[in-house]
């Protein structure tokens, strides 16, 4: 089954935001156990690329482009997201049950 929003939702218990990354911490109800997600707090697939003569010559702009990229941490109209990436990250503790029609933690 692939991974989406409509089937990880369920299992996102919170988020943690600081200023370096996002902890989502994932609960499957039907074992009760906790997998903990972090990744770090940057814009998906890190599609902001930079070069030292950019950097060099314009760091201001340089800075702006990378801390003023928008983030987004979930949506259901958007396939790259944190809570996506997050959750792909650490994957292999679920299986699909076709029973529950939901991801369960092994």
């Amino acid at each position: 089954m692939p991974i989406t929003h409509q089937n990880i939702i369920m299992l996102l218990e919170y988020i943690k935001i600081d200023s370096f990354s996002i902890v989502c911490h994932f609960r499957c109800k039907q074992t009760n156990k906790r997998v903990v997600s972090t990744v770090a707090f940057e814009p998906y697939a890190g599609k902001i690329a930079f070069t030292w003569l950019d950097l060099l010559l314009h760091p201001i702009k340089s800075y702006q482009r990378y801390y003023h990229t928008p983030i987004t941490i979930y949506s259901n109209e958007m396939n790259e997201t944190i809570v996506l990436k997050a959750f792909k990250k650490v994957s292999k503790h679920f299986k699909w049950s076709k029973d529950t029609n939901s991801y369960i933690c092994i």
